[in-house]
């Protein structure tokens, strides 16, 4: 059986965090770009840091994947799907649209 993940629009992302929603935000660019900003709340993933969330994290927290553009989050998701998590979404548009969407949520 495939795991699959959803697409998750900027508009939701936005009203999940706006209740304080429990979730796991979590970015996958390059360390720079993420420095550089990210959206409130997410955490740096890499290769490095992937085995920590898997573990550490409850299967049923909804995990949201962040990309540059929406493309790579969507392979990334879904093998954070096949590892056992019941909701993975990724963020269409990625965070360059969110940026543009919404500039006051991003923390720099």
């Amino acid at each position: 059986m495939t795991q699959s993940f959803a697409h998750l629009d900027p508009t939701t992302l936005a009203q999940w965090l706006s209740e304080g929603r429990s979730l796991k935000l979590v970015d996958i660019r390059d360390p720079m770009s993420f420095a550089q900003g990210h959206i409130p709340g997410s955490r740096h993933l890499d290769n490095t840091t992937v085995a920590e969330l898997v573990d550490k994290t409850p299967s049923d927290t909804p995990v949201v994947v962040v990309c540059y553009h929406g493309h790579s989050s969507q392979q990334a998701a879904s093998w954070l799907a096949g590892q056992g998590f019941d909701e993975v979404y990724s963020l269409d548009g990625g965070f360059v649209d969110w940026a543009h969407r919404r500039p006051e949520h991003v923390e720099r």
